[in-house]
């Protein structure tokens, strides 16, 4: 099964690049957000392939005035993994690792062009692999990069173009996460388990800062790191730590959403704190995760198109599926002997299941 890919020297295995490996949970996804400077507008794009599957699905969302409006798309997509259209939503690599498009042809009252630009060269985050008994769960891996954001969108005729110092975060990931239709079969023996997930890419004038932690229901971490990075930096001049902790954490009663939270970051001349204060929260679900009918890899029909709006004011937040979420918030940075500096990011959160330290 040859395709557009095999003219590329990206191959990894010995077969066409039509054929991931083995594992039918295999994915292949880009996700972007991006916000207003002033705060009264956040986005996000996801777009997933899952080879195994041949499925594609794709996702754009925007809170405008207190509702997520949200575009959803899935095709069959033909083994045809160089196609990075899906329905109305596309992707344009104009300069990889470096320099993306994302295009909203009309449609359901959506429209919209944005280019995403890097302010470094991206992060590689530790690779994830997590077991349930001998059943691969999780392996994968992602690169992060805090971007500049220029374009516009459009929601019902009404177009804003997005405001100078318009920033966000775009990422790559692929490998193994569950998709498409549940696993019948569940792991044995069965266990209580639970997954908790903190991830804080943070953008200030002059650098990006990284955070993220998955921990068991204890506590304990096993996957996290925080990165800082300086505005075009490379590799080479990344400030690594793997002592970074999130710490000072509140709860919005009756929720499992964060009210604010302080991240430690340790340096040579002491640590660095940076203080959250969310004030606008992003549903994932508007982009497929978690979504009860939208869910990634999830079978729709050859092509299929759909419109979702969601007033955040009367929304369940305590609801599974309104459970992960991306809390947009003001953040200040102190480092030892230097003035308090402010910036803007999202703390992601999801607490599935018990988590000890939280009470939940």
């Amino acid at each position: 099964m040859l395709t557009k890919a095999d003219d590329f020297p990206i191959h990894q295995t010995p077969e066409p690049i039509a054929y991931a490996g083995t594992d039918r949970n295999f994915y292949d996804r880009y996700f972007f957000n991006g916000y207003q400077p002033d705060g009264t507008e956040f986005f996000a794009i996801a777009f997933g392939v899952y080879p195994q599957l041949n499925i594609a699905d794709a996702h754009f969302s925007v809170i405008r005035d207190g509702v997520e409006h949200c575009l959803h798309a899935s095709k069959v997509m033909n083994m045809e993994r160089l196609d990075l259209a899906c329905g109305p939503i596309s992707i344009e690599v104009i300069e990889p690792l470096q320099k993306l498009k994302v295009t909203v042809a009309p449609s359901n009252g959506f429209a919209a062009e944005i280019v995403f630009e890097g302010r470094s060269f991206p992060i590689e985050e530790p690779r994830f692999m997590r077991r349930i008994g001998p059943r691969a769960f999780m392996d994968y891996t992602r690169l992060t990069q805090n971007v500049r954001c220029t374009g516009w969108i459009e929601v019902d005729g009404v177009r804003k173009q997005l405001a100078a110092g318009t920033v966000g975060t775009r990422d790559r990931s692929w490998g193994i996460r569950p998709v498409g239709a549940p696993d019948p079969q569940p792991p044995v023996p069965m266990t209580v388990g639970g997954f908790f997930w903190q991830w804080t890419p943070l953008n200030f004038a002059d650098r990006s800062i990284f955070f993220h932690v998955n921990a068991d229901p204890d506590g304990r971490p096993w996957n996290t790191r925080a990165v800082i990075a300086a505005d075009g930096a490379g590799p080479e001049a990344f400030y690594e730590s793997e002592g970074a902790s999130m710490d000072e954490v509140s709860l919005i009663a009756g929720t499992r959403h964060a009210k604010t939270g302080t991240l430690n970051v340790p340096l040579a001349q002491g640590s660095a704190a940076i203080r959250f204060e969310p004030f606008l929260t992003f549903l994932m679900r508007g982009i497929g995760y978690g979504a009860p009918t939208w869910r990634h890899g999830g079978y729709k029909g050859d092509l299929v198109v759909e419109r979702e709006d969601i007033d955040l004011n009367a929304v369940d937040m305590a609801a599974p599926e309104n459970v992960h979420i991306q809390a947009l918030s003001h953040v200040t940075l102190t480092l030892p002997g230097e003035a308090p500096v402010k910036g803007m990011g999202v703390f992601e959160q999801l607490i599935a299941g018990p988590y000890r330290p939280y009470g939940v």
